[in-house]
């Protein structure tokens, strides 16, 4: 069995990578190019499919381990090919909702089982929220590539300590694909995730966190910490905007990541920050999960504390840098 998951996490490598290397051929770069505008971090224009490499990767090691969950792989087969759609021609930000809650709604209904109307209520929003809230982090070279790679390589961690083997090998094949577009997405970028990579790996997220969660290979917070630097930067970005009555749903460079590219620190700096925080978040997700209740507190409360510190730094030299520019950021 574990030469055989060598084999799949192999194969999940090498075909992400030939299709992302495909994509970038000339045909290839003719499927959807995001190109810049003033909301954009890059100025040329760069294909957005590398979703698509992802998905084949995944779906190599699923052809040689067998396809686990089958009705979350499905769902998630479903919004790659609607955000695919997204991507060429654009769809109405309702028609895209209605597909996520639709989609979590199908794993919650057939995968897991949920019935009771609250808890079942809870985790469609939470699922979808995860959906939108990874696409709007996709947003700067290498980051969401590494937060896949990192966050569900915690998740295949855990789970293979905790006996559940087929999600295990899907999160190690997910991890893997995730790293091999990396190859071409990081700094400086060739190749983008797009909405056909970033959503679905948003909905898998969540719904794995979900299910992990439901056979007991982790507690119900760990999926918040694994992926809480995506977490806290959008969710309070979200607020901040509400609170300034701003129109959540249009684009805008106002994350915490976007800030510190346009501060200074660029695509690749910013990237190793976020790679340091998320290994962080991992691995103390990893050492807390079968501690004590106080010590689980403790450990996220620190986690917590320590990303609203990063968060309030990025505040304050966001501050001094509109000060110094005379109220015009770049």
């Amino acid at each position: 069995m574990r030469a055989m998951l060598a084999l799949a996490l192999l194969a999940a490598f090498l075909v992400a990578l030939l299709v992302s290397w495909l994509l970038l051929t000339p045909a290839g770069r003719r499927i959807a190019l995001d190109r810049p505008n003033e909301r954009s971090l890059h100025a040329q224009p760069v294909p957005r499919t590398g979703g698509i490499a992802i998905a084949a990767g995944i779906a190599a090691a699923c052809a040689l381990v067998g396809p686990g969950l089958p009705v979350t792989l499905g769902a998630a087969a479903a919004l790659a090919l609607v955000s695919f759609m997204d991507d060429i021609v654009g769809l109405p930000t309702p028609v895209r909702f209605a597909v996520h809650l639709a989609a979590a709604a199908a794993v919650l209904a057939f995968e897991l089982g949920y019935s009771e109307p609250v808890l079942f209520t809870l985790f469609l929003l939470a699922i979808a929220w995860t959906a939108n809230l990874y696409n709007f982090m996709d947003g700067s070279d290498g980051l969401a590539g590494g937060m896949a790679m990192f966050g569900f390589g915690a998740y295949a961690v855990a789970a293979q300590l905790s006996g559940a083997e087929p999600l295990a090998a899907l999160c190690a094949a997910i991890a893997t694909a995730s790293a091999a577009f990396l190859v071409f997405n990081f700094h400086p970028a060739r190749l983008f995730m797009g909405d056909v990579g970033s959503v679905p790996l948003g909905f898998l997220a969540g719904a794995l966190g979900v299910w992990g969660w439901s056979r007991g290979c982790w507690p119900i917070w760990f999926p918040l910490l694994v992926f809480a630097p995506f977490v806290c930067d959008a969710t309070l970005t979200l607020l901040r905007r509400l609170l300034r009555r701003e129109r959540v749903w249009q684009a805008h460079r106002e994350h915490y990541y976007q800030r510190l590219v346009r501060m200074g620190f660029g695509h690749r700096g910013t990237a190793f920050i976020e790679y340091a925080a998320m290994a962080a978040c991992a691995v103390a997700a990893l050492l807390a999960r079968r501690e004590p209740s106080t010590v689980q507190a403790a450990v996220l409360a620190g986690a917590a504390a320590a990303l609203i510190a990063i968060a309030v730094w990025v505040d304050l030299r966001w501050a001094r840098y509109l000060r110094a520019s005379g109220g015009v950021a770049r």
